[in-house]
């Protein structure tokens, strides 16, 4: 016992008098939600650098939200291990559109998907809406295509969600929670 008493007198004073700063005190902090399974924990995702210049903006470090009604701080490894999904040079970061008999992606525009997508959208329902049933009540149903929704979103974005659908005819229309 006396020599481990006698060690601390070796380390220099400067050493005991500086105190490390915490890994978290100069980082953004973002809130966002788990997306790999239908519980939706709540994400407290930590990133340095403001996007300015050359100075790109990278999370480093993920953790539970202790706020989130969910999972109130508590994350499974998946949840846990987010960080290398959102820094992996692997993760698809932009729309791609592949040709019908291709082999090959092309990137396109966030406004040519969305245009894309609403386009194939409206020609699918004007040739497949049933605007009445055989008693010829009025019913807009659109049965050939279908919605997936996800299950984590609030339920005031799952109702607005849901009347979105609904008003387009959408019958099939289910959430990732059962998938």
């Amino acid at each position: 016992m006396s020599t481990s008493i006698a060690s601390l007198a070796a380390i220099p004073k400067k050493a005991w008098a500086q105190a490390r700063e915490f890994k978290l005190t100069a980082a953004k902090e973002t809130r966002n939600s788990c997306s790999y399974c239908s519980v939706g924990c709540g994400l407290l995702i930590y990133s340095l650098g403001d996007g300015a210049g050359d100075i790109k903006q990278k999370a480093f470090h993920v953790e539970g939200d202790p706020d989130h009604p969910v999972s109130r701080g508590a994350l499974c490894p998946k949840g846990a291990g987010l960080v290398d999904f959102i820094n992996s040079e692997q993760r698809l970061k932009y729309p791609e559109y592949r040709a019908p008999g291709s082999d090959k992606w092309q990137r396109i525009s966030w406004e040519e998907a969305f245009s894309r997508i609403a386009k194939l959208m409206k020609q699918d329902r004007d040739a497949n809406l049933i605007q009445t049933n055989e008693e010829g009540t009025t019913v807009n149903r659109w049965l050939s295509t279908g919605m997936l929704c996800a299950s984590a979103e609030s339920n005031e974005n799952g109702w607005l969600t849901q009347k979105f659908a609904r008003g387009i005819g959408l019958v099939s229309v289910d959430t990732q929670a059962r998938v």
